[in-house]
Order: structure tokens, then sequence, then C-alpha cells
């Protein structure tokens, strides 16, 4: 066979389209999508979408603001909406990932840019990705500044897609809540989740569609709605809650519960040489966990590990402050408790990050 008869053959008019890419379609993506980035405002933004690059005028008066950045997605949770052919929530869970880790710092949210990642863009799926991180910047106070969506033929299968955002906040430099506010005494209040919320989802279908096939689309008793309904149930946005709890009680920090659980993100905003003590029978865990852990014979360790377990947000405030903290959230309409205390002890002094432990049962877990 001669090297011409090998040769690939090269159809007429190769385009970018041929090879996967529709631009037309990217461009119709973008006229979709534009109304729902002018409601997602602040009036610090200059200019709109479709620059090379958002503009943001920091305005306000500050004396030596920090500027804080965060960076997140939202997992294999969106297999779940892939799946059931659900797009218009998955991007509040994005905004909510991305917004309550700069407030845990006493960050305000001011803006957020998207990042969508496509087998093939269908712009009326763009659109109802784009129209939930727009409701989720909404809720957060923030702007939503502009984005990416690329198109990857060959790399991703059509119908799939993955999104991820990088949010800015800004605080003073004198008002940044630290581990280094924290001492004994002071009293760990614990803030609702809606269920899930963006963590665990590997697990959770492993157990619940793999294992347990379980159908998304079905009825399930114990939850009194689908399974579908219940996994996709939108992550709670917690930054204005904890601004405005920021603005009325002596708050030390916050602690945004996600991956690795409880314990292990309390953790992270403890200094050496304190524990904090936290009472499993403060709070019932929401059915799903229960669902999750008796279906998979996941035990508590690795449950309590995985998941949120029903605590979203976690505050700590100077015991004075304790009832007037949880006034604030109430008058919010966030379900509120006290968790527990921080007390001296867990490991050394020297140790940069103190413990957190939970102690006791849950009720009718």
């Amino acid at each position: 066979m001669s090297k011409r008869d090998s040769a690939p053959l090269i159809p007429p008019n190769a385009s970018y389209a041929a090879a996967g890419v529709d631009i037309d379609a990217g461009e119709r993506a973008v006229e979709l999508i534009s109304p729902h980035a002018k409601r997602a405002t602040r009036p610090e933004v200059v200019g709109g979408i479709g620059g090379f690059a958002g503009l943001f005028a920091l305005k306000g008066g500050y004396r030596e603001p920090l500027l804080a950045a965060s960076s997140d997605g939202v997992g294999t949770k969106l297999a779940v909406a892939q799946a059931l052919g659900k797009h218009d929530t998955i991007g509040r869970d994005l905004v909510a990932m991305v917004v309550d880790d700069l407030v845990v710092c006493g960050a305000e949210p001011l803006f957020l840019q998207d990042y969508i990642a496509i087998g093939k863009v269908v712009p009326e799926t763009i659109e109802q990705i784009v129209s939930g991180i727009a409701d989720g910047c909404v809720e957060a106070g923030c702007a939503l500044l502009g984005g990416e969506t690329a198109e990857h033929p060959g790399l991703m299968e059509d119908g799939h897609y993955d999104i991820s955002a990088t949010g800015v906040g800004v605080v003073e430099a004198d008002e940044v809540l630290s581990a280094d506010r924290v001492r004994p005494g002071d009293v760990v209040i614990a803030m609702g989740s809606s269920g899930l919320h963006s963590n665990g989802y590997s697990l959770a279908r492993k157990v619940l569609l793999d294992w347990g096939h379980m159908d998304l689309q079905g009825h399930v008793e114990e939850l009194d709605r689908t399974l579908g309904e219940e996994l996709l149930e939108p992550t709670r946005i917690y930054a204005r809650d904890c601004l405005a709890l920021v603005a009325e009680a002596d708050v030390r920090t916050f602690a945004h519960v996600t991956g690795g659980g409880l314990a292990d993100n309390l953790s992270r905003v403890l200094p050496g040489g304190v524990v904090a003590e936290l009472e499993r029978s403060s709070w019932s865990p929401a059915p799903i966990f229960a669902l999750i852990s008796h279906r998979g014979r996941v035990a508590r360790e690795e449950m309590e590990r995985t998941f949120n377990m029903g605590v979203g947000m976690v505050a700590i405030v100077a015991p004075e402050d304790t009832d007037r903290a949880q006034a604030v959230l109430t008058a919010r309409h966030v379900d509120n408790w006290v968790l527990g205390t921080i007390k001296s002890g867990g490991r050394d002094a020297k140790s940069k990050t103190g413990v957190a432990r939970l102690v006791g049962e849950h009720p009718r877990f």
C-alpha cells in the first residue's frame, strides 16, 4: 500500500465545527446568559459581560483592605444533575462552596467568575447552569463578573460538564477572623445544613445508586420526596447570615463544614492548646444521612468524616454573646443551636491547631 493510500481522508471544507466546536452555539449561549449576569451585579461593577476581563471598583472608604480569594467546584453532585437533566440549581451549589469559604475569615464576597467545561455546548443547558449561578450570587450579595465556557469535544462526552469558580472578597486587616481570636470558654454555635450540600456524593451515589439500585425519580418515604430531589437540594448559602452575625456579636471565627466533616473542618480554625467538645445529642441529622448509613452499612466514624451530618457552618462566639448570636440567626431563619464549647487541652500548646471532637450519641440516628 502506498503512502497516498494509507493517508487519512481529509473531508473538504474542514472547519472547527466539524472538529466538534460550535462557535455559533457558544455565541448563542452568551446571548442567553447575559440577562442572568446583569441581574447578579453590584454598584462597583464597571462595564458589562463580554470583555476580556471583568472590572470592579473597590469603593467604600476602607482603612486597610485585604482581598480574599477562594476557588472551588461542586464535585460529583454534577453526575446527579446530568442524570436527571436538571441544571438550574447546581450553580447555587457552586456559589455556596466559594463564598462560604470567603466569609470564614470575615470577608464580604464581592464578585465571582465561573468556568464551565462541557463536551458539547447546548445553549439552553448553559443558560440553566448560569441562571443558578446568578441566583446564588444574588443570594450571597456578590456580582457575577464574568467567566468562561469551554467546549471540549473528544475529551468530554456530549451532555457531560464540569463547573468551577473563583470568588473575591474584602475584609479590613484588623477585622480578619482567625484562630488567634479563639479562647477557652467560647461557645460553638451550629447552623443547620440543607442536606448533603456538595460533599460526599461519590459515597452517596455508590451506596444509593450503584449498590442500592435506587431510582433517582422514585419517591422515598423516609425523605418524603424523590431521591433525586433530595440529592439536588441546593447547598445553603450562609455568607450574608455570617456577615450579619459579625455586625451584631463578638464572633471569633467561622468554620465552613465541607469535605472532611465537622470535626476536621472546625479543627482548622482552632489554635493550639484548645479542644472543642461537640455534643452529638444537641441535634438529630436529617433522614438522608441515616438512609446512606443504613443502606451502605457505613460506620458512624466514616459518615462523620465524609458528610456534614446536618451542620453546614459553625460560628465560635464569645460566651456573653451566645444569646445575641442565636437571636440574629433565628431572625434570619437559620436553624441554629449550641453545639459545644472551647476548652483548654487537646494538642500541645505549641501545635498550630487545636482539636475538635464529637462526644455522645445522636438521637434517633
